[in-house]
């Protein structure tokens, strides 16, 4: 059988930098919610741009101000 007992020093109640882990994980919550508000953004201006027959133009002006609007209500 094996053994799986360790065989190094094992370091038990390491400092931990909890105020850094905090700040990523804050910094990985305002990326992920923003990425996901320039997603959805810009799949509803190509639909608007492809399917309604918008054009590139309004269909970039609609991507601008959903952005916008969703990331002030969002904040």
């Amino acid at each position: 059988m094996a053994d799986n007992t360790p065989t190094g020093p094992v370091e038990m109640g390491a400092e931990m930098d909890y105020s850094e882990h905090e700040k990523t994980y804050s910094l990985f919550l305002a990326m992920a919610k923003y990425g996901t508000i320039v997603c959805v953004a810009l799949l509803v201006a190509m639909a608007f741009g492809f399917f309604a027959g918008g054009g590139f133009i309004s269909s970039t002006i609609l991507f601008v101000l959903l952005v916008a609007v969703a990331s002030y209500l969002m904040r």
